[in-house]
């Protein structure tokens, strides 16, 4: 369920899928160290999330990561966030994250190290600093990562035009997981794109956002439209070059 994405949109290529404005060769991104987020959803045998909460809420964790003053530069005072520097590396890398599944003592056992937990509807799902990418936390690297498939017994409420929408290509089948580690890309492309000002007020307002699937008509004038789109690089589940999510968000608009 390790999943990855080129943030910067390009022309699209011959090597690009039809409707994906990214190109698929390497960038120098691939050349620097490689770290990956780590997000473990809470998942109960009995009980479990809808998967739409679930998407949402692991969106809305990378942006709570992404903000929370461990993760940011020197304050006023010179000092800077303990977690500022790998925060760092990490983007300046491919932006790497990896969904896994707790239950019991191992929820409890992940939650008891340094990280965030965001809760949504139902759903719980804790973000942790990135790691190396063999460098696991042994807490979390036997945390299965197969097998993280949700429901959705009711249809989810139809989003808010107002606010951000994250928008999932209708034609590629994802599981729950890989599913949220999209939607936490498209979130922190989103983020990467708007002014402090705009960072801030989403910030305080929540970060709300919703999660949804256009037809196939909405999601190809989605693509075309300018905004932030993901692309995957295909290790897991899909194909390369798959484009996953497309990020909407009001000030992005044009």
């Amino acid at each position: 369920m390790s999943t990855e994405s080129i943030p910067e949109p390009l022309p699209a290529s011959p090597e690009a899928p039809a409707g994906c404005p990214f190109r698929t060769e390497p960038t120098a991104r691939d050349e620097a160290p490689q770290f990956v987020l780590p997000l473990v959803v809470h998942l109960e045998k009995t009980d479990p999330p809808a998967r739409n909460d679930a998407l949402v809420t692991a969106a809305r964790a990378v942006l709570t990561i992404l903000s929370d003053p461990r993760s940011l530069g020197e304050d006023e005072g010179g000092a800077e966030g303990e977690w500022a520097q790998v925060m760092r590396d990490w983007q300046d890398a491919r932006i790497r994250k990896v969904v896994r599944r707790a239950r019991g003592a191992e929820w409890r056992k992940a939650s008891a190290l340094p990280g965030i937990t965001v809760t949504g509807e139902h759903a719980e799902v804790r973000v942790y600093p990135p790691v190396p990418l063999d460098g696991w936390p042994k807490e979390l690297a036997k945390l299965q990562v197969s097998g993280t498939d949700l429901d959705e017994p009711e249809a989810p409420p139809a989003p808010d035009p107002s606010g951000p929408v994250l928008w999932m290509n209708p034609d590629v089948a994802m599981s729950a997981g890989k599913a949220m580690a999209q939607a936490g890309h498209g979130a922190q492309l989103a983020w990467w794109e708007l002014s402090e000002t705009e960072r801030k007020a989403w910030r305080e307002a929540g970060f709300p956002l919703s999660v949804a699937t256009p037809d196939a008509a909405r999601w190809r004038e989605l693509t075309a439209s300018g905004l932030p789109v993901v692309r995957d690089a295909g290790f897991t589940e899909i194909a390369p070059g798959s484009c996953t999510v497309v990020a909407d968000h009001p000030a992005l608009r044009r």
